[in-house]
């Protein structure tokens, strides 16, 4: 058995040739995965362009005028001593009769419900950042128009 590998022949050459295939495979792998997530990435932005679009809509039938998209506010937190600054970005700023509501747009299936964890932490952290009391949750797959108000943000309760 030794004398088989002793010298190269075509054990050698399947060898590379599995090696090769191997490494082509994973930058094939590598390059599906980079084209797969670019995708994702522009599909996931006309969908929640196209649902701005028909929020605007909803919003307009409701009888409230847009006046600003995409808010922006900078925050600093301090992590362990650290400053760090982040940005929240609120879809649409809408009025009527004189009220100014934060409107945030929701395309999925799951997250319009403000009660789900992570848009009710998010309508809270308008709530906190943008001011006011009332945020606007527009399900935009179900054409309904939430308004949702919090309570007792200053703090806990004893």
């Amino acid at each position: 058995m030794d004398d088989f590998f002793a010298e190269p022949g075509p054990w050698a050459l399947v060898a590379l040739l599995l090696l090769l295939f191997g490494l082509a495979a994973v930058r094939l792998g590598v390059w599906l995965a980079r084209l797969w997530r670019g995708w994702r990435a522009r599909w996931r932005a006309r969908v929640a362009m196209r649902g701005e679009l028909d929020a605007e809509k909803l919003l307009s039938l409701a009888g409230w005028r847009v006046v600003g998209r995409q808010l922006r506010r900078r925050r600093r937190m301090w992590i362990d001593g650290e400053s760090v600054e982040v940005e929240l970005r609120a879809d649409l700023l809408v009025e009527r009769g004189g009220e100014r509501r934060i409107a945030e747009v929701k395309t999925g299936s799951r997250v319009p419900d403000p009660a789900f964890p992570g848009t009710r932490r998010q309508l809270t952290e308008y709530v906190l950042v943008f001011g006011g009391d009332v945020i606007l949750l527009v399900d935009v797959p179900a054409r309904e128009i939430h308004e949702v108000r919090f309570d007792d943000l200053d703090g806990l309760d004893s």
